[in-house]
């Protein structure tokens, strides 16, 4: 079955600085900066790059973000422990979100 994601896309990523070049290699300066050994390890802005993939559902940023942990050292219980932290966020935020429709609800209900 043909998906409208292709994994091969991904290699592919660097195209979009045809489009306009200085767009691109500034947000790459950015991009490298980030990523960069700093506070953090390389190998914890993966795990977090893994968590968000996952929260954002981007499946290039999955596949490329699972490879680099494992690069970086990480193993398949981390990463998944990883993803739970995304998944705990990203419920929690749309649970909270429900005080916003309980507000309005009883706003209305008056």
């Amino acid at each position: 079955m043909d998906t409208y994601y292709h994994p091969q896309d991904l290699g592919h990523f660097a195209d979009m600085g045809q489009g306009n070049k200085d767009l691109w290699e500034k947000f790459m300066t950015y991009y490298n900066a980030v990523f960069a050994e700093g506070a953090l390890t390389a190998r914890e802005k993966a795990l977090i790059a893994l968590g968000v993939a996952h929260a954002v559902q981007c499946p290039y940023c999955i596949d490329a973000y699972t490879q680099a942990c494992l690069e970086k050292g990480s193993n398949v219980e981390e990463m998944t422990e990883a993803v739970h932290v995304a998944c705990a966020i990203r419920g929690g935020a749309s649970l909270v979100h429900g005080v916003q429709m309980r507000n309005v609800a009883k706003k209305l209900s008056m």
